[in-house]
């Protein structure tokens, strides 16, 4: 009889008769009865009041009844802690069981048992359990650790399990030597700082040893932990290669995704030219290969994964590319993933191959699989210039097929083509306008009106063309309007006799009819440009245009870096870094290949807990800051002032500091900070200011895409001063091709702090439809100065004198043409105020005090020499430095 009697019961007295048969003498009646109650927890009955009763069931030899009363325990224990330690005695008794499964089964429940009120007293089974002489119950006692870790992280290092973990790595077993590695990493994930899995060369060698033996999931524990291992040199990173290169022959896929990981990542350190690189290069295709024989969706993971090991290191599969060619069975999300891998792997030698195929799927049925394949010609074209001449066939023939939509996606991507090679195929467009009355949908109107309008000139009817356009102007789509505005401008420009009266139409549709602000922005751009010089907007309409980039839709090179050190995980898949999708990601590290020289948009090193105190400059590094000036040592022969043992900032940290406050004032250019190249076609530029007490981000936003950017956002990392948005970023409208915005994004200084290097360095991620990208930018660190930093002259003395000569920093102020008032003023406009002034023998001595954003106070004495442009200036802060070496220090207490 099977066990579906236990769920169902037509008793009306359950609770009670169940507390019966569970009080039973009989073994055989209790047992039922304690399958009843999970049967009856398990459809979400509340048997919670039965509590007492099961608990007294554990007393039993019957392995299967004690399994089931723990599962009772793990579900009940959280809603009955009082009760639960009743069980206590139970779990140390079977914990010195003469049978190992249930020493095992013990400690696996004491893990899953999430009570803080009983953990202490599980703490000495558990050691006894990591020291036990059966490795099952040794392995399973590692995972609990970490379980237990998650509860009560500060017991657990009390205790010194963390210890007993690490001495686990050099077990015999390799299944302990497994679950030890999968414990440290889980730990390590959620406290970066605490650099638990202290990976060397011996232990490498332990874990290789330990991989030969294992079960799939235990090799997949260690190959994670060897991909976070960076070798010494690239001997060491061909050995480890060499032992790790069999796993890519495992039945189990994902051993052999985290296999590729590691060898993807270890490649980096081995010289090119080496033999075993060409080797390892060829081994890598197969494993991958095979991958795609399995199911669709692990096929369609495979092929995630595959899409980034392409764009890393396109030679791998190279010579694959049939494997990728769509078959009539597959899944639509499976042919459109192989779709874009084959037109990554296309080359002059394939492109036959490619074409041929493409071809092909242009005729399919599934609709979105033809515009991707009519696409996937176009981006051919554009990426194998030698195959342009071909594709611009193949796509005729396809328009030639008068199927709507292959119609649309050809002339669109055409469009393209023409943007990468001008004065080439323009002989096609009379073919194009044959097909004019076909175009409904917005993105292959706005495709040829750009044709006739950029080729007006070649096009004897270009003005009935584009007038046919016109008569519907209000119906027709925002992307549609603009082209039809640009593209009759630009006619006028070439034709101006014979469109005058078309042009000032669409001007006076764009202006006084339209309520879309951009359409009218532009149209009214574009009026004041023909109506006050001709020239100039023949110059700027008719401009010479960028070639379009070969590959678009490359993921960021910083990003695709991070990516290849997730593989085989939902990073990978997803293609985003695990912090923009894991909740509370604050264990989340970002990792970087070895030997990368693209900026990291995180640190790779150790992040900051949350709760660390203000960062403070070292005072060389403040100096730099305040002066922005060259810093050379003053002409006094005396001795320069001790520096706490503090490296002094070399680099000039504080730009628009003190150069901006005693010079004439200069107005703050905007710098570039994403280049349209890296942004894929998003360009942000900007400064920072301070008004009115609130650090401002201004920003320009420019969209030199051809699509609409929408839904914009900002995200700092963490930072010396914790700078954060106060806000959204506030993009209210989409961003049209072609258009800039402004944006001032208000800051607060109450983010999480990490110190950075240089310390004013600002790590931004901005969102958009798009894609996430990432920069670095630096702030002054003028716009870190409040105007609450003028202090009282009686308390300016008194600190003065308390700060010690070793906190203490002097320099020069050179060719600074300026007299000791007009210094001053400067400076008072920027937050540095002076509390006194004296002249001593001709010197005016300004003594002058500000206040960092973090509470810090920094006292100056500026020595003002008159006829001289040289000024001198001692940095003095009361801050109890309890770090050495520029390290951040431990606590810092505002005086």
């Amino acid at each position: 009889m099977t066990d579906s009697k236990y769920f169902t019961t037509t008793k009306k007295g359950e609770i009670f008769e169940l507390k019966a048969e569970l009080n039973s003498d009989k073994k055989e009646k209790k047992k039922e009865a304690v399958k009843k109650v999970i049967a009856s927890m398990t459809v979400g009955k509340d048997v919670s009041a039965l509590f007492p009763d099961v608990v007294n069931c554990m007393q039993t030899d019957n392995l299967e009844l004690k399994k089931l009363v723990y599962l009772y325990l793990m579900n009940y224990a959280k809603s009955q802690p009082d009760m639960a330690i009743m069980a206590v005695n139970t779990f140390v008794k079977d914990c010195e069981d003469p049978n190992p499964l249930i020493r095992a089964l013990a400690v696996r429940t004491m893990g899953c048992i999430r009570v803080d009120k009983i953990t202490e007293y599980l703490c000495e089974p558990l050691r006894k359990c990591l020291k036990d002489e059966d490795p099952y119950v040794r392995k399973t006692a590692a995972v609990c650790v970490a379980k237990l870790h998650d509860i009560n992280a500060q017991l657990v290092e009390d205790q010194g399990f963390l210890d007993t973990l690490k001495d686990l790595i050099s077990d015999s077993n390799p299944m302990v030597v497994a679950n030890a590695v999968a414990a440290l990493s889980e730990i390590a994930e959620s406290h970066p700082n605490s650099n638990l899995l202290d990976l060397n060369p011996q232990t490498i060698n332990k874990l290789l040893t330990a991989l030969n033996e294992c079960t799939e999931w235990g090799q997949i524990f260690i190959l994670d932990c060897l991909a976070n291992y960076t070798p010494r040199d690239d001997r060491e990173s061909q050995s480890i290669c060499e032992r790790v290169t069999p796993r890519l022959s495992h039945a189990n896929s994902a051993v052999v995704l985290s296999a590729v990981k590691v060898l993807m990542k270890f490649m980096e350190m081995l010289p090119k030219d080496l033999d075993y690189y060409g080797t390892l290069l060829k081994k890598l295709a197969p494993p991958l290969v095979t991958l795609l024989s399995a199911e669709p969706e692990l096929q369609y993971v495979a092929l995630r994964n595959i899409n980034l090991i392409v764009q890393r290191r396109p030679e791998i599969l190279k010579h694959e590319m049939k494997v990728f060619f769509v078959k009539y069975n597959d899944p639509i999300y499976v042919k459109l993933e192989k779709l874009d891998i084959m037109i990554r792997l296309a080359s002059q030698a394939n492109i036959a191959q490619v074409l041929a195929e493409l071809k092909e799927y242009a005729t399919e049925v599934d609709v979105d699989f033809v515009r991707k394949a009519v696409r996937a010609i176009g981006r051919c074209a554009i990426k194998v210039e030698q195959s342009a001449e071909r594709c611009v066939s193949t796509l005729l023939d396809l328009i030639q097929t008068k199927v709507n939509y292959v119609v649309q996606e050809a002339i669109v991507v055409i469009k393209d083509i023409f943007r990468k090679y001008p004065n080439k195929y323009e002989s096609v467009i009379a073919t194009l306008c044959e097909n004019l009355d076909s175009l409904d949908e917005p993105e292959a109107r706005a495709a040829m009106i750009w044709i006739v309008g950029e080729y007006a000139e070649r096009i004897d009817n270009a003005d009935e063309l584009l007038e046919s356009f016109l008569e519907g102007f209000h119906d027709e789509s925002t992307q549609v309007q603009l082209q039809l505005l640009t593209g009759i401008v630009k006619l006028f420009l070439k034709k101006p006799t014979e469109t005058q009266e078309l042009v000032q139409q669409v001007l006076s549709l764009a202006t006084q009819d339209s309520d879309n602000p951009d359409l009218r922005d532009r149209g009214y751009i574009y009026w004041r440009l023909l109506s006050t010089d001709p020239v100039a907007a023949k110059e700027v309409v008719l401009a010479e245009k960028p070639l379009i980039s070969e590959e678009t839709d490359l993921i960021e090179p910083t990003l695709l870096e991070e990516l290849i050190c997730h593989i085989g995980t939902l990073a990978s898949v997803y293609h985003k870094p695990p912090s923009a999708f894991v909740e509370g990601s604050r264990g989340v590290q970002h990792k970087r290949l070895p030997g990368s020289s693209v900026e990291s948009p995180e640190p790779a090193s150790a992040a900051v807990p949350e709760a660390s105190p203000s960062i403070i400059p070292s005072q060389g590094d403040l100096l730099g800051d305040l002066l922005n000036l060259d810093l050379t040592p003053p002409t006094s022969t005396a001795a320069p002032p001790p520096t706490s043992g503090l490296q002094m900032g070399a680099m000039d940290l504080l730009g628009g500091g003190l150069d901006s406050l005693v010079r004439p004032r200069v107005l703050v250019s905007s710098q570039m900070w994403l280049p349209a190249m890296k942004g894929k076609g998003l360009e942000i530029s900007g400064t920072f200011a301070r008004r009115s007490g609130v650090i401002q981000m201004e920003m320009t936003l420019t969209n030199k895409a051809m699509s609409v950017m929408t839904d914009f956002a900002i995200q700092f990392n963490r930072n010396s001063f914790g700078l954060a948005p106060a806000g959204p970023l506030q993009v209210l409208t989409p961003l049209s091709p072609n258009q800039s915005i402004e944006v001032s994004l208000p800051l607060n200084t109450l983010g999480p702090i990490m110190k950075m290097d240089p310390l004013n360095n600002l790590q931004v991620a901005v969102k958009n439809n798009i894609d996430v990208f990432y920069f670095s930018c630096q702030y002054p660190m003028s716009v870190l100065f409040s105007e609450d930093g003028k202090m009282e002259s009686k308390v300016f003395l008194v600190t003065w004198k308390d700060i010690p000569n070793d906190n203490e920093t002097q320099c020069q102020i050179k060719d600074c043409h300026l007299n000791s008032d007009a210094a001053s003023n400067k400076l008072q406009g920027s937050n540095v105020f002076t509390i006194a002034k004296r002249t001593v023998e001709g010197q005016d001595m300004l003594y002058q005090s500000l206040k960092l954003t973090n509470g810090i106070w920094v006292l100056a004495e500026l020595k003002v020499q008159t006829g001289s442009p040289v000024f001198t200036v001692s940095i003095s802060t009361k801050v109890p430095w309890r770090s050495r070496h520029g390290q951040q220090s431990d606590s810092v207490v505002p005086p």
